[in-house]
């Protein structure tokens, strides 16, 4: 059976300027949605799609980084189509920007009431870490508070069970993957099966691969996608 498919977002905003190109305009991501909708595809928390009995049809919507445009750009849209979503934050980070791109556009992140707000619409609430620090350059007891704590922060704020992690920049191996595991969360979400280096990267349900969906990403792109997708994962 292949494995579920699930698209990695981040940023929702018109702009003018993205080196990394994180961001997908709001018009283009409204089509994107309408393309998944036309094939009978639903958008999920990773949260639903997990427990899901039967997947058929359920895509899993991810957004890394928890940009304060996810409750102005993409939760209205959510709550159009009546699909769900989960947003990864960075729990020391609420209310700030994402220092970690630089150079590059400054954003604002969510800050605690937002998600708070979002949580209470239905928004599943996953941890993006701590810091956002690269978790394989960082030493053992750093790890532990990157992936412990920024879960204990989340679940006190939400008043909910934090379930799912996002390891930033994609990056795990198998230590980070046990880390997460012991933490107590569910699942973690990576971007790819293999990093750049070759480095060995756990399969299953602690290392979840997902699509990236960028503003380029027309119909034909999203299309070639999810056919390497079913390929890839089979």
């Amino acid at each position: 059976m292949p494995a579920d498919l699930v698209l990695m977002y981040h940023s929702v905003e018109p702009y003018t300027a993205d080196p990394y190109q994180v961001t997908v305009r709001p018009e283009r991501f409204e089509r994107q949605l309408h393309w998944l909708r036309r094939r009978g595809l639903r958008g999920v928390s990773m949260r639903e799609l997990l427990r899901a009995d039967d997947r058929a049809g359920l895509v899993g919507l991810t957004f890394d980084d928890g940009y304060r445009d996810f409750v102005t750009h993409v939760m209205p849209v959510l709550a159009r189509y009546g699909w769900s979503a989960t947003v990864f934050v960075v729990a020391g980070a609420l209310g700030g920007t994402n220092d970690w791109d630089r150079p590059g556009p400054d954003k604002p992140l969510m800050t605690a009431d937002e998600v708070c707000t979002a949580a209470a619409a239905g928004i599943e609430i996953g941890s993006h870490s701590l810091h956002h620090r690269r978790l394989t350059g960082v030493e053992d007891g750093a790890l532990d508070a990157e992936v412990r704590r920024s879960r204990a922060i989340l679940c006190e704020l939400t008043g909910q069970d934090v379930d799912g992690f996002c390891y930033p920049y994609g990056d795990v191996a198998a230590r980070e993957a046990d880390a997460v595991r012991a933490a107590g969360y569910g699942y973690g979400c990576a971007v790819r099966r293999s990093v750049p280096d070759g480095r060995y990267v756990p399969d299953g349900r602690y290392a979840i691969a997902r699509t990236f969906v960028g503003d380029r990403d027309t119909a034909p792109r999203l299309y070639a996608k999810w056919i390497r997708h079913r390929v890839v994962s089979r």
